[in-house]
């Protein structure tokens, strides 16, 4: 059973996400953004609208309902196109607890090819038939609407490649979400590099993909935790300051 955390613990643990995020490169300068669910409650925390990843604290954390609402944090610093999603998915899959949205190259550039993720290295076999796609839309704005369509395309499924715009990766953890996320740009990173040196690379069977990705899933019980721990040795290494309960001035 996954230990219940509390409010203060998953401020800490998200901060941490910010900071290794933007320490993997997996950063957008102010753009995109990542949310956590209060355990019991219909809210989540997300950083402010303008912190760059590298500055979140968990002081710093907005609380912010599935309905769009602000508990806690300035209305200045809301991003209602960028927060559509999160509530929505929230309100839809009762079992995710945090949700990464990036915008990388490589996530990018494997969202506009027609086939999108293909099954060619270790890292893309995580995802073999996992994925779901958004059709480019412009923003997400409406609320009722749009978040709502990606809510319903990622009804069974933890990741999302969204057309010419990035990715969306569910976890019911905070250390769940960032290994597919973390795993998700490697996959798209070596596709990129593949595909640009050849023009048929090898794809394994299906009978292997689907065998693949059942024993990669499986491997180990609380999916991302052992990297989530190292991940954090080596952001107190580099000093803690994610954990101060400081807003950013």
């Amino acid at each position: 059973m996954k230990q219940i955390l509390t409010h203060a613990k998953i401020r800490e643990n998200l901060a941490a996400a910010y900071r290794i995020c933007a320490m993997l490169g997996l950063d957008d300068h102010t753009y995109t953004h990542l949310s956590a669910r209060l355990p019991g409650e219909d809210s989540y925390f997300i950083f402010p609208f303008g912190q760059l990843y590298e500055e979140v604290t968990a002081g710093s954390l907005m609380r912010v309902g599935i309905n769009g609402d602000i508990h806690e944090g300035e209305e200045c610093t809301y991003n209602q196109t960028g927060y559509a999603a999160h509530g929505a998915v929230y309100r839809a899959r009762p079992e995710v607890n945090a949700i990464f949205h990036t915008h990388t190259l490589a996530g990018i550039a494997v969202g506009c090819h027609p086939d999108g993720l293909l099954p060619i290295s270790q890292w893309a076999l995580h995802f073999y038939n996992k994925i779901a796609y958004l059709p480019y839309g412009s923003l997400i704005v409406d609320t009722y609407e749009q978040g709502d369509a990606v809510a319903d395309m990622l009804a069974d499924k933890n990741v999302m490649l969204m057309r010419n715009h990035g990715v969306l990766t569910l976890g019911q953890t905070i250390h769940e979400a960032l290994f597919y996320t973390y795993h998700l740009e490697l996959a798209c990173k070596t596709q990129v590099a593949t595909l640009s040196s050849v023009k048929t690379p090898v794809v394994p069977s299906p009978e292997v993909c689907a065998r693949s990705v059942s024993d990669l899933l499986s491997f180990e019980t609380d999916i991302g935790h052992r990297d989530w721990v190292s991940w954090l040795r080596k952001l107190d290494r580099l000093g803690s300051s994610y954990k101060s309960m400081q807003p950013l001035l």
